[in-house]
């Protein structure tokens, strides 16, 4: 991930670069859940599931695979495409959050991977959650994973992007 970061422009990330269902999420903000689960009121279900822990519950309903669809498929204009959402997203999301809980305890998770199809393209996940003191970290050896580029962001790190 940092050689995608590295070689990606992610100067200058705005609303624009943003797809309009993901906007209309961030828009929507953020809720809390009986639980005390920090997550996005438009990406929470109708009904009430079960989950393990708050991590469960938080990363379930916040995360989602970013909108690639009408992306280029060559590799060198779909990746910066692809990342400049993300993370315009995932700043959006952060500084909302902030607003809404008073902190910058919320941080996000972007992942990207090849697809499992003939294309094997380029797709990637987006999630959020807040670290918990008497739970285990959403990706406990960041460092360890190999199967996809992974990045860990808080809000702090949006001011060098946006």
């Amino acid at each position: 991930m940092r050689e995608i970061l590295r070689t990606t422009d992610v100067t200058d990330l705005s609303d624009r670069d943003i797809p309009s269902m993901f906007l209309e999420v961030v828009e929507r903000g953020w809720s809390l859940t009986a639980a005390g689960g920090r997550v996005l009121t438009d990406l929470c279900p109708e009904a009430p599931g079960t989950y393990v822990d708050r991590l469960a519950e938080e990363t379930t309903i916040n995360g989602r695979g970013m909108t690639d669809y009408d992306l280029p498929a060559a590799p060198d204009e779909r990746t910066p495409l692809l990342v400049r959402r993300c993370l315009a997203y995932v700043c959006a999301c952060l500084r909302k959050a902030q607003e809404e809980f008073g902190d910058t305890q919320v941080k996000a998770y972007v992942s990207l991977s090849f697809a499992d199809t003939e294309e094997a393209l380029l797709t990637s996940n987006v999630t959020f959650c807040t670290p918990l003191p008497d739970v285990h970290p959403y990706i406990p050896d960041l460092e360890a994973v190999t199967d996809a580029a992974v990045a860990e962001i808080w809000l702090e790190d949006c001011s060098a992007w946006s």
